[in-house]
């Protein structure tokens, strides 16, 4: 299996294996050492690279973290480093960076320009606030990150000169980018499609597997699922959402019909760890992973998701995700069974769904306790319900009694206060790192209040559930 793609301005073939991760390449294969390798979780950015896809003629870029992504997933791509964005000399974003004195030791500044560089190539209405979430991957310990906000106001501020017709050619004049990235797609238009072994063990996106086995996967033949992105992996009729196994968090996040149909559901999937994590984590691999505390299986769990598993033989099957988990990571499936695709409705006008999220820091962290809700109601009176809760047992849970005693009811504190006390003999939560046993059932009762005072303050008001 030999794995192509443009490393800045060069065209790369590798015969390495395809588990390796991108930042083991790019340090130590191709001796580029402005990528960093820092946490090797994900967390920090240090690592950071733009991955570029081909599609209608155009390379459509994106941040992602090099230590948690596959090697086989960036062939056909456009790969960026450091290196790669100043071969021209220092650009635009860096000056920036010097003249606020964004830097100190320098360890994370490449992943703070990279992943700029990114906001500059995507971003067609740059701001403020829109340009800090592109960097919301990237750690700095050093500069407190004032001198680095004052260096992205001046980099939105030069940007809003910018040519929306002529966007690359304008950007390459003005030094943002080097001018090679024109000839771009010309480069990842001539690599065929990747003809992989199929492995034992399936991966897509592997922002979980590599934190837990980075080792143990390097020296494996994997089946590689994603990294082929044709941004079609979603598609909606009749009110009916189906998502690939391998759509992205970010490609969730960004779906203005789902955004349409679920206000806040942008704001939702953005407490979802970071910018460059969304832009390779899939949603299977997400329900995969069976977290207990998954913000992605939480938010399924209450929309009805069903799940369709296919097997070596293309044997398919559907159940509902809540039937899919068993026990702690035990899950109803056979060993060669992948999951490939996940399907719900669309809440209706009658329907409102909301979110819920504590965790020590908003953006970048696990939840101690999240819950997501769907509510049909009529006059006050709720139709159907679902409610699910995570960090509160063993594996992500279907409030079924509490969501089942709630049917035919009226909204009325009265009657919540009721519910949640059925949710107490629903719940098992333990002591951990994330809140002792008592810390937890108190996240859960607030949680759970939330959502009806968020959804429906003309019934309940926050002083009547104290």
């Amino acid at each position: 299996m030999n794995i192509q793609f443009v490393l800045n301005d060069q065209m790369v073939i590798t015969a390495n294996n395809g588990a390796g991760t991108l930042l083991d390449f790019i340090r130590y294969d191709a001796q580029l050492k402005g990528t960093k390798i820092g946490c090797r979780e994900g967390d920090c950015g240090a690592c950071t690279v733009l991955s570029g896809t081909l599609c209608n003629n155009q390379v459509h870029y994106k941040s992602i973290t090099s230590c948690l992504t596959p090697l086989a997933n960036i062939h056909g791509k456009h790969i960026v480093t450091i290196e790669g964005l100043n071969i021209s000399g220092v650009n635009k974003v860096q000056d920036a960076m010097v003249e606020n004195s964004g830097t100190q030791c320098g360890f994370c500044t490449p992943g703070f320009v990279v992943s700029l560089c990114g906001f500059v190539l995507n971003e067609e209405n740059p701001g403020q606030s829109s340009a800090i979430s592109s960097i919301d991957g990237n750690i700095c310990r050093c500069t407190g990150y004032k001198s680095i906000e004052r260096a992205v106001q001046t980099i939105v501020n030069d940007l809003t000169a910018v040519d929306k017709t002529n966007r690359l050619e304008w950007l390459i004049k003005n030094k943002f980018i080097p001018e090679y990235f024109e000839s771009i797609p010309f480069q990842l238009e001539k690599i065929e499609p990747l003809l992989s072994p199929a492995g034992n063990l399936a991966i897509a996106g592997g922002t979980d597997l590599y934190v837990k086995s980075h080792d143990e996967l390097s020296d494996m033949t994997l089946n590689f699922l994603s990294g082929h992105s044709t941004y079609d992996d979603i598609s909606i009729q009749t009110g009916e959402c189906k998502l690939k196994a391998t759509t992205t968090v970010s490609e969730l996040m960004n779906n203005t019909i789902i955004s349409d149909a679920i206000p806040g559901w942008y704001q939702y999937m953005k407490l979802v760890s970071s910018t460059p994590i969304r832009n390779i984590a899939t949603v299977g691999g997400n329900l995969i992973n069976a977290s207990p505390i998954g913000d992605i299986t939480i938010t399924l769990l209450a929309l009805n998701s069903k799940i369709t598993l296919t097997d070596i033989a293309k044997n398919q099957r559907t159940i509902h995700l809540h039937d899919f988990y068993k026990g702690y990571k035990i899950l109803d499936k056979i060993s060669d069974e992948i999951i490939t695709e996940v399907s719900f409705q669309l809440p209706d006008l009658h329907t409102k769904f909301n979110f819920e999220k504590v965790s020590k820091r908003t953006y970048l962290d696990i939840a101690s306790v999240n819950t997501a809700i769907t509510v049909q109601n009529k006059d006050q009176k709720i139709v159907q319900l679902r409610c699910s809760m995570g960090g509160v047992g063993p594996i992500p849970l279907f409030l079924a009694s509490t969501s089942n005693f709630l049917v035919g009811k009226k909204i009325t504190a009265a009657i919540l206060l009721e519910a949640e006390q059925i949710l107490q003999t629903e719940i098992t939560p333990i002591s951990d790192a994330r809140g002792q046993i008592e810390y937890k059932r108190l996240l859960a009762r607030q949680l759970f209040f939330s959502h009806f005072i968020t959804l429906f303050p003309q019934y309940v008001k926050m002083e009547e559930l104290i």
